[in-house]
Parts: C-alpha cells; structure tokens; sequence
C-alpha cells in the first residue's frame, strides 16, 4: 500500500477522506495547521517537506472562501516535485471555468497551476456539499425572514459519497479532470431553505431576492449543476434527517 498525505485532514471532507484510506490499508498522513504529527500551514510552506518525503500520493483537500488557495497551492507544488510526489489528487468545483465567483476564479486558478507543474494529477469537480446549504439556511434562518437569491438552483451531493470518491482515485493512477460528481436532484435554494426551516421546526417566511452582478447570472445559468453527472445517491432531506437523529 501507498503513502498518502492529506491537506485538510481534519476537516469535513478531508477527516473522511483520511478514514476511508487507512481502512483500505494505506499509510495516511494528515496534514492541517492543528493537526498533531504535521501541523502545515501551507499559506507559508513551512515544514511542507518534512511532511511529503517518501509520500507517494496527496489528496488536496484544503480550502480556504477567504482566500489565499493559489499561494497554497504554490508551496504544495514547489514542495511535491521536491520530494517526488507522483500523484496529486484535488478537489474542486463545478462550474469554476464559468461562474464569475471570486472563490471559484482562484479554484480555476489552482487546477490550472496543477495541470502546468508537470506532476501527476487527478481533479474531480463536484457540486455544493448538503453541509454548505444546511450553513446558509441556518445563516439566513437568524433574520426575521429568510432572504435567498432569486432563481438560484443547487445539486447538493454528500460529502461521504465524495470522500469515496476521492479516496477511489486516491489509490489509482494520475487520470487528468475525472468526471464532474453531482448529488441527485437539482432543486432550488429557497426549496432547500423551507426544507431546512421545517425539518427545525420554523415558520420563518422564505424570500427571493432578485440580486446584480455576473456572478448571480452564472448562478442563475446553472453553470454549477452537474444534471448530467447526477451520480450521487444521498439527498438533502436525508442529510437533515441523519443530522437529527445523530
């Protein structure tokens, strides 16, 4: 079996992706700024090549909304072809190539860097996870009525069925941009944020707004959903009723 380090491997996608490669008998390295055995905070770089030697495979599961992943990204890469990493496996979104969205511009960024830097690379693009959605409900729930963009639909898919995945390609051979992964329905958001609301036992009104800006007219394109590759299973009604009986 193969050595593998995790970025993000305490978080909510990469904490999976981390069980699912040692029970298929891997030696995992969890890599994160609080994590024991190597704490990387890879804004700086440092102690990134301590982390990598002798490891053969990295899943790139850390992420940062506030920016700062292509400088991330930047160090991971200088430091894997250092070490001879033969296999970088990176998560991304769908809909970066076409959605003006800040955060998805630098995504689009870090696969582009990843496809250039001459290392071995799988990118899988996947759709919002359920636990995103259930944050901006639970975000608009606190105002006296919930506002969400007008005519924006989501393809929510479970963060599970994604570690899976990724752990699968983990253990494979450098495969380029895999098909896009998608949850299996496309619903829209102020669907989803009622379901949120009452699963919680709110009444609270649920309004759409209409929005400005380029970003909103690629949201309301579609250019995030994946309908063609709905190949996920778990839905977000499901999500919610997991997450009550936990």
């Amino acid at each position: 079996m193969s050595t593998i380090l995790v970025t993000g491997g305490t978080g909510t996608l990469g904490s999976l992706v981390v069980e699912r490669l040692r029970a298929a008998g891997h030696e995992v390295r969890v890599l994160s700024r609080h994590a024991p055995d190597f704490p990387v905070d890879l804004r700086d770089g440092a102690g990134l090549d301590a982390a990598l030697a002798g490891a053969d495979t990295v899943v790139h599961c850390a992420s940062s909304p506030r920016g700062g992943d292509d400088t991330a990204a930047g160090h991971l890469i200088a430091a894997a072809r250092r070490a001879g990493v033969g296999h970088v496996v990176y998560i991304s979104i769908v809909g970066v190539d076409v959605v003006p969205f800040g955060y998805y511009q630098v995504k689009h960024k870090v696969e582009r860097m990843l496809e250039e830097s001459g290392l071995g690379v799988t990118i899988l693009r996947t759709t919002q996870f359920h636990d995103l959605v259930a944050q901006v409900s639970a975000a608009v729930a606190k105002l006296p009525v919930a506002p969400v963009p007008a005519g924006v639909r989501v393809q929510p898919v479970a963060v599970e069925e994604v570690a899976d995945r990724l752990a699968e390609l983990a253990a494979g051979a450098p495969a380029g941009r895999v098909p896009d992964m998608g949850g299996p329905r496309t619903q829209s958001l102020a669907h989803l944020v009622r379901t949120y609301l009452a699963a919680q036992g709110s009444r609270r009104r649920v309004v759409e707004v209409p929005l400005l800006g380029k970003a909103y007219a690629g949201f309301r394109r579609g250019g995030h959903l994946a309908p063609e590759h709905a190949v996920g299973h778990g839905t977000f009604e499901a999500y919610l009723a997991a997450r009550k009986t936990a």
